[in-house]
């Protein structure tokens, strides 16, 4: 059972980069069996790349060197689409430029039709920008309509809640609300704990107390990608009789981690020398333990989950919270001593996120803050009172998960 990579915006293609230079390094993919989830017949990658303007996009194309993607499959439009969540969903009303939504939908029908089997769309997309939150909106309902029993996995970045873009709000909103109806499952991460978490890895600290530690874009890329190959990475025990993977992991992770279709935000973090101390409950938790001492890992499953559900702080409402899943083989740091630990946990955080995008937006609408841009390309006053009817319903059930 295979999935299409689809990679959109200047964030989606940016992560998919370091994403793709995981798994084709000399690293990765060790078996050739193990190619399945990522390839084509012939070869080539089964990804999509789309962007308003060409630049990441061709940047991707020649970084990423033991990958070869189709050129078809590479979209790219002439001018961009204004960090605008109604210009990025409605596109261009000129016939000048051809749609990209159409010729994305076009390439992801024909990669389909070459895989034997088709299970679901791994969507890698930022929530700030007017290609990651409106293209990525409208290519998630677009697949939902096309392809309504595959399945749509989410790869969400946040944007820095200092703000990146005064729009920004706005299409948070309305991007969560689309992912929210349309998707089966929100891998979210936000940058301002992305930036901590790879500050914490490579051991740097914050000049000023009210500041924060300088990381470069591509190390906090290069984590989240990380953080991904531990979760996605084909393991063995996904495998058939023959040792060829079916690309299961993405949909076996919704499976034991979101099984509840009005609860989609799950977080991702990689354990380092110690579990997080959460305020937040948790109603399932997935840990993916990557050792060349599988064995040994095993012996103490019982007490590394016994930690897990007490760090993560799950409900005793679930009998059964916490997920373990084990292999010997470690994607990332790759070596005969190199373990990791990637948890990805559905807890009450989602809540905090949800009601800081709807507090910044709706106080930005009462004042008619920034609207005739979104008027002007499509957009209207029901999409945002949709928006927020539903995100600050989900908001209230993830704020109940304790209860």
């Amino acid at each position: 059972m295979s999935a299409m990579w689809l990679h959109v915006g200047q964030c989606g293609n940016q992560i998919g980069k370091e994403w793709w230079q995981i798994l084709t390094s000399e690293k990765g993919l060790h078996a050739e069996a193990d190619r399945y989830p990522f390839f084509s017949p012939d070869g080539q990658l089964s990804a999509i790349c789309v962007d308003s303007e060409p630049k990441v996009v061709r940047k991707l194309q020649k970084q990423v060197r033991r990958g070869s993607f189709r050129e078809t499959n590479l979209i790219v439009g002439k001018r961009g689409r204004g960090n605008n969540w109604a210009y990025g969903y409605h596109g261009l009303h000129s016939a000048s430029e051809k749609n990209l939504l159409e010729r994305t939908m076009e390439s992801l029908r024909k990669e389909v039709e070459r895989r034997d089997c088709y299970y679901g769309t791994v969507l890698f997309h930022s929530l700030s920008g007017g290609k990651g939150a409106g293209l990525s909106s409208r290519l998630c309902e677009a697949i939902r309509d096309e392809y309504s029993l595959g399945q749509i996995l989410s790869v969400t970045v946040a944007p820095h809640q200092a703000g990146e873009s005064p729009l920004q709000h706005y299409n948070s909103l309305l991007c969560l609300s689309w992912l929210q109806r349309y998707v089966d499952g929100v891998l979210l991460f936000q940058n301002d704990a992305v930036l901590r978490r790879t500050a914490a890895l490579l051991g740097k600290k914050a000049p000023v107390s009210d500041m924060q530690p300088q990381v470069s874009l591509s190390a906090m890329n290069t984590y989240v990608a990380s953080c991904l190959a531990g979760l996605l990475y084909p393991l063995k025990a996904f495998t058939t009789g023959s040792g060829i993977s079916l690309g299961l992991e993405p949909w076996e992770l919704l499976r034991s981690v979101c099984p509840m279709p009005t609860m989609k935000f799950l977080h991702i973090a990689q354990a380092c020398k110690s579990l997080p101390c959460l305020q937040h409950y948790s109603t399932s938790v997935l840990a993916v333990a990557r050792s060349y001492q599988e064995d040994t890992f095993l012996l103490s499953r019982d007490s590394v989950l016994r930690k897990l559900k007490q760090a993560y702080r799950c409900v005793p409402w679930n009998p059964f919270p916490l997920s373990c899943w084990t292999d010997s083989l470690n994607i990332v740091e790759p070596g005969c001593h190199s373990h990791s630990l990637t948890v990805c946990a559905k807890h009450s955080s989602s809540a905090e996120l949800l009601q800081q995008v709807m507090a910044r937006a709706e106080a930005m609408y009462k004042t008619n803050a920034y609207l005739h841009w979104y008027w002007r390309y499509g957009c209207e006053e029901e999409d945002f009172q949709q928006a927020f009817e539903m995100l600050c319903s989900v908001a209230d059930d993830y704020s109940r998960l304790g209860e």
